[in-house]
């Protein structure tokens, strides 16, 4: 049974993005941007999505923080604060 539940973590998203919003008692809101190239025109295409994270870590707005994808806490939130990797100044 271990084995199988350390397998199924190693296969969860992980995401690095920027807190947006503090402002929920729980919860932060995270920015995740990512890049690519047009696959017509190849000029590069940014593309922002944000979602919401459990917020254990104590993550302010404007920290870089690293997110992992986990069962859903609340209607909204599927993700949780794993740690902060850049804090705000």
């Amino acid at each position: 049974m271990a084995e199988q539940s350390t397998a199924d973590r190693a296969s969860r998203k992980g995401r690095t993005g920027v807190v947006t919003s503090d402002k929920m008692e729980k919860t932060v809101t995270v920015s995740l941007v990512r890049r690519y190239a047009h696959p017509v025109y190849g000029k590069q295409v940014t593309r922002t999505k944000k979602v919401k994270a459990r917020n254990e870590k104590d993550a302010k707005v404007g920290d870089t923080v690293r997110i992992m994808e986990t069962r859903p806490l609340a209607k909204t939130v599927c993700w949780r604060v794993t740690e902060i990797v850049l804090k705000a100044k």
